[in-house]
């Protein structure tokens, strides 16, 4: 019966090891396959990823220009006014939720209402951040707005309100004695 005990490869199918650097007697003696001379005969005679004899390498050749702030960004799913009138009925709560159950967002991290097009239904919108012309729009057809704090802004606060609890708990500690 076969098992992982008495499991071998194919009789020669396994070679053994090159064995370097063992002596004369190993069959790899003196220059242990390396050579007689030559850059890569001794330790540390590789050349570097991208060298190319001398040459300037292309890494260095191609022109780099200064530093973007791209990755830092805040990144935020929009929507427009005119996709609120065409999905919810008046007096409806528009939030994040609710934005992802009529597919107009993906994910409900950072949305923004935008004011394309226009709204004659009055809603009640939460959104992390609204341009100026859909808060006008929203406000005038009788809407309100809430602002909501965004993911990262949340988890700053937690951290700062914690840090704050620590201080004051240490404070209180040195006050007893």
């Amino acid at each position: 019966m076969v098992g992982l005990n008495n499991l071998k490869p194919k009789p020669g199918s396994a070679h053994r090891r090159k064995r370097l650097g063992t002596g004369q007697g190993s069959g790899h003696g003196q220059t242990s396959t390396r050579g007689q001379k030559g850059q890569n005969s001794t330790s540390g005679g590789s050349k570097p990823d991208g060298f190319e004899g001398g040459q300037l390498p292309f890494l260095r050749r191609i022109p780099k220009s200064g530093f973007s702030n791209v990755r830092f960004q805040t990144k935020y799913e929009w929507v427009n006014i005119s996709s609120l009138e065409k999905c919810f009925k008046t007096g409806a709560a528009v939030n994040p939720d609710a934005l992802v159950k009529a597919r107009l967002v993906k994910h409900t991290d950072l949305i923004k209402i935008l004011g394309d097009g226009e709204l004659t239904k009055a809603l009640t919108v939460s959104a992390h951040a609204f341009s100026a012309s859909a808060k006008e729009k929203i406000e005038k057809a009788g809407g309100k707005i809430e602002q909501l704090v965004g993911v990262k802004a949340a988890k700053a606060a937690a951290v700062i309100a914690q840090a704050a609890a620590k201080k004051s708990a240490k404070k209180a500690k040195t006050d007893k004695k």
